[in-house]
């Protein structure tokens, strides 16, 4: 039974702790709507495409349309194991997550509907079995996990998997993929345009994530820190593969992309997440705050 409020007590809202300034960034920069995107134009530049390249981007947004829908729909444990630990600051910050994410998820579909129009299909072909094993398999079991059983290295397994590698390494990666690709050939503005805020969207959960592991790294010890290094090695052989089989459909890459860059790319996110949390492992809360506002843009 609940006997008192936070915010009616001494002990008011945090202003100064790290999730309340992510509070205040979310409610600034957080606020647009992709129906107010245009993507008149993509629809005229996606006409002008070749096959190949209609294919490879086709088979790019339906994997982050799948991802958005994923990680909006596997999120509520993570939100709901922070609630029950009574820490509001987090939570009320952990509530832009899920609208942020249910935007993009929003924002995609808009975009493929203007592009394919009538001639839309059924997308999950694209989602290769790499795809698979990660959206389908690690993210729901790591993130479920804490309906029932919401310790301390569930938490940071679930984080990890989350925010690390399918926000900090995937969705970057894939980022950078795509603006390299539009800015090099002047097309889709809309698209860019949607891309941009989603970055500036995760900067702040991925800024979120470091700061929840760390703080759990901080308040546990070496039995949490040691799940962040499994769950980081676990989490990094599928999500190369999953880079690694994308490409592998194509002898030569559409738009002039090349693999070696991208996977370059994805090693060098996947280094520096492991060295922020290496860096914020023995830190205080304030000093975590900082290391981690680093990722917001």
């Amino acid at each position: 039974m609940r006997t008192s409020f936070q915010t009616t007590s001494e002990r008011r809202l945090d202003r100064d702790s790290f999730p309340m300034k992510l509070w205040e960034k979310a409610k600034k920069y957080g606020i647009w709507n992709p129906a107010d995107i245009d993507f008149s134009q993509d629809a005229k530049d996606w006409q002008s495409l070749n096959d190949l390249e209609k294919e490879y981007m086709i088979r790019t947004i339906s994997q982050f349309q799948a991802g958005e829908e994923a990680v909006t729909l596997d999120l509520l444990p993570l939100i709901m194991a922070i609630a029950q630990e009574g820490r509001l600051e987090e939570e009320m910050f952990l509530t832009t997550f899920l609208w942020e994410e249910a935007k993009h998820v929003d924002g995609f579909n808009l975009y493929i509907d203007a592009v394919l129009g009538s001639s839309r299909e059924d997308l999950h072909h694209w989602l290769l079995p790499a795809y698979q094993e990660i959206f389908y398999k690690h993210l729901p079991e790591a993130l479920n996990k804490l309906k029932t059983d919401p310790n301390a290295v569930n938490m940071v397994r679930a984080s990890v998997t989350y925010n690390m590698i399918v926000e900090g390494v995937l969705a970057e990666t894939g980022y950078y993929s795509l603006y390299k690709m539009i800015e090099a050939n002047n097309i889709m503005p809309g698209l860019l345009k949607f891309v941009g805020k989603l970055k500036q969207d995760e900067s702040r959960h991925i800024a979120y994530g470091i700061y929840l592991i760390s703080r759990l790294v901080a308040e546990n010890g070496d039995e949490v820190w040691d799940a962040v290094q499994d769950q980081m090695n676990l989490m990094m052989a599928p999500s190369m593969r999953l880079i690694q089989e994308s490409y592998d459909l194509y002898d030569v890459l559409p738009f002039g992309l090349n693999l070696d860059e991208f996977n370059a790319y994805a090693m060098g996110q996947f280094q520096k997440r492991f060295k922020r949390l290496e860096k914020a492992r023995n830190q205080n809360l304030a000093e975590l705050g900082v290391v981690a506002m680093e990722e917001v843009i």
